[in-house]
């Protein structure tokens, strides 16, 4: 279905939320961006899958799931405003995170240098860690579930859709389809879960983010899945080079095929990737927000399209209404996929988790010089991101004074094992 075919586009659930533009569609659902009309601010509104609004045991879900996160207090949690039914539409109101998600910025920038890398998991642990205190597992830590602003700021999102839609009467293959390269050996073998599923899932998540790249290789994605039942994950150091033995250490303990050996924990992996960094001496890093993700094109194109005041009553509601539909211009269709050329099973089951497992060598030396800078010319999207462009080297080889601060960046990450990948598109403290 295309976004201008889409039903919903210019309706407003509840007469409250005005639904604006569709930033990403999944098997399970599709996120929109959206105005709460009563408080007058931007949403995000996820609209849960058709099949699913009919599903009384997944709605009793959905809504115990929604007002226990709901309930939760941290800064790396997407915070939940709202969640209804309306016509046999079932949707979750959240917080709008200007930016993007970290598989979009994984797409753009490639492998993480080890500084952001902790940037990114410290939030994200200290939500998982704040979830699983409270007694909820997410069950579904992926990058597209990390959410980057463009204030730096790192979220979690979905928690507890995974949960509910696995209860529910309506079977899904999305659910493995989507986690199929982050799930834990538990999770494939029996489907339960627990703080230890998540821990799992993130240390697959670190390995990702240190290596470009997830761990195993299957030609479905139920193969993919099982890879772990038979295989460690190797070591991130073994794939690509430059890599800190600490978070090595950090990666092969929380992806454990032995839930018992692994942290207990999110807050328990966070203190570890903590201390792993302290001894380091890696600095403290803003984590850019992806410059081209959906949710930044949506925001862009909607404000683009807002030539007058925007009338309540004259939107058509989920009552059947006869409203006038706001016109807004399609958007291009997003495809959040998983990565196409995940490593191969690193040796067989009892293999040394460190130095045993030798994979070909198509990782990046996280010590060379190459420094990220995306080709946008000719892009559709060009233009919206035109306004948010960062500082390169051809730009900032116009002064002596701008280089000679490059090259202190640059030797300041040499220093602590990270690349130049990330100069001038983030912020050391």
């Amino acid at each position: 279905m295309t976004a201008s075919a889409d039903p919903l586009i210019g309706t407003a659930l509840e007469g409250r939320y005005r639904i604006d533009a569709l930033i990403a569609r999944g098997g399970m659902s599709a996120v929109y961006l959206g105005m709460d009309l009563r408080l007058a601010r931007a949403v995000a509104i996820k609209v849960m899958d058709a099949r699913y609004g009919m599903d009384s045991l997944f709605l009793r879900r959905f809504e115990f799931e929604a007002r226990a996160v709901a309930g939760l207090r941290h800064p790396g949690l997407v915070a939940v405003y709202d969640q209804s039914v309306d016509d046999g539409i079932a949707f979750l109101v959240m917080e709008l995170v200007e930016g993007g998600s970290l598989r979009e910025l994984l797409r753009e920038r490639g492998p993480m240098p080890p500084h952001a890398v902790v940037a990114v998991a410290d939030p994200v642990l200290g939500a998982l860690g704040t979830a699983h205190r409270a007694g909820l597992v997410h069950r579904d830590v992926k990058p597209e579930n990390v959410l980057i602003s463009d204030d730096g700021e790192v979220k979690v999102a979905d928690f507890g859709l995974v949960r509910a839609v696995a209860e529910a009467g309506v079977t899904s293959a999305s659910v493995i389809l989507g986690t199929a390269a982050y799930l834990s050996p538990e999770q494939v073998e029996s489907t339960t879960a627990d703080a230890r599923s998540d821990v799992y899932s993130t240390g697959v998540l670190l390995f990702e983010m240190l290596t470009g790249r997830t761990p195993f290789r299957g030609d479905t994605p139920l193969s993919l899945a099982y890879q772990r039942l038979s295989y460690d994950v190797p070591a991130p150091g073994d794939v690509i080079a430059g890599v800190p033995e600490e978070l090595d250490e950090v990666v092969l303990r929380a992806t454990e095929r032995n839930p018992a050996l692994r942290y207990p924990d999110g807050f328990a992996m966070q203190e570890a990737i903590v201390r792993a960094a302290d001894e380091l001496g890696l600095p403290a890093f803003t984590v850019p927000a992806p410059r081209r993700s959906a949710e930044r094109m949506m925001v862009a194109r909607n404000r683009a399209v807002q030539t007058q005041p925007h009338v309540p009553s004259g939107l058509a509601d989920r009552s059947g209404g006869a409203g006038v539909r706001r016109p807004v211009g399609p958007p291009a269709p997003v495809a959040l996929s998983m990565p196409a050329d995940p490593v191969g099973a690193p040796g067989g089951p009892d293999a040394d988790r460190r130095g045993s497992a030798v994979v070909s060598g198509e990782g990046q030396d996280m010590s060379g010089s190459a420094v990220w800078e995306p080709d946008v010319s000719g892009s559709a999207d060009a233009d919206v991101v035109a306004d948010v462009e960062l500082p390169t080297f051809k730009a900032a080889a116009s002064t002596l004074t701008t280089v000679m601060w490059l090259l202190t960046v640059v030797l300041v990450a040499l220093a602590v094992g990270g690349l130049g990948w990330w100069v001038g598109g983030g912020l050391f403290h």
